[in-house]
């Protein structure tokens, strides 16, 4: 498979699942651009290190996904959007009474509206191209719930939701949409935590993995960021223009519980 000539913008994704993802597109050959709020020059170099080892071309544009017009002008900046995946994220675990009001504000801007943004300044790009995908990553927490998360869950809801209007408004156009809904996936963020984890619970990193972390995973192990990548491409490829609308879940069995 190929996809030669099309440019992905991925938001959040200077590490972990957006950056697996660049790279998996980077690989079939999707010129790429990186994002995230930051503007360091490790950034930066991360784009031009995709580019290096894939010979695509790929750059970096920092853009805050709290902010909706910075979202629009990120699509505006990229110059073409062929391919959008709303990866940016964030968490914060409480209960809904002792919630921080900032913390859900931020949680429903960044991991559900940025989406609504950026998806909309994409949208006349894919028609003029005549081709799109629209990919937004979602979560398992976009399919059921999880107590003490209460802005994640909503936000995620949210971005299904989304999905399959966008894909409704598009669907007689070469244009699809469709949510990727992650279990856990190992990144590096996951895996600074396992260490910690391991002396509270005084566990094995086996045991901590599948008896703490992976509790309501059934595989008991974690997904990949190639794995999600894997996932997103294939959801470019010509195999997927009838599939729009809908859920692809990566969670080792968790919502067939």
């Amino acid at each position: 498979m190929t996809l030669q000539g099309k440019t992905a913008v991925i938001t959040g994704s200077n590490s972990g699942i957006g950056l697996g993802i660049a790279i998996e597109l980077a690989k079939v050959g999707v010129d790429v651009v990186l994002n995230s709020f930051t503007d360091r020059d490790e950034d930066h170099a991360l784009a031009a290190g995709v580019a290096q080892d894939h010979g695509v071309k790929a750059r970096y544009i920092k853009a805050d996904m709290s902010k909706g017009d910075e979202c629009r002008a990120l699509i505006e900046q990229a110059g073409a959007c062929d391919i959008l995946i709303n990866n940016a994220g964030i968490q914060h675990v409480a209960a809904i009474d002792e919630f921080p009001a900032e913390k859900w504000d931020a949680i429903i801007a960044i991991n559900m509206t940025s989406a609504f943004h950026t998806t909309a300044a994409a949208l006349p790009l894919m028609r003029a191209a005549g081709w799109g995908r629209v990919i937004n990553i979602a979560s398992a927490h976009g399919l059921t719930a999880s107590p003490f998360k209460s802005a994640y869950v909503a936000a995620k809801h949210g971005v299904v939701g989304l999905t399959k209007v966008t894909a409704l408004e598009t669907a007689q156009e070469p244009i699809t949409c469709n949510a990727i809904c992650p279990g856990y996936v190992l990144t590096p963020l996951v895996e600074a935590q396992i260490p910690d984890t391991m002396k509270e619970y005084n566990m094995s990193r086996e045991d901590v993995i599948k008896n703490v972390m992976l509790t309501r995973q059934p595989s008991k192990e974690f997904a990949t960021v190639e794995q999600m990548g894997g996932t997103a491409a294939f959801l470019c490829s010509d195999a997927a223009a009838q599939i729009t609308g809908t859920t692809i879940s990566v969670d080792g069995g968790w919502t067939a519980l």
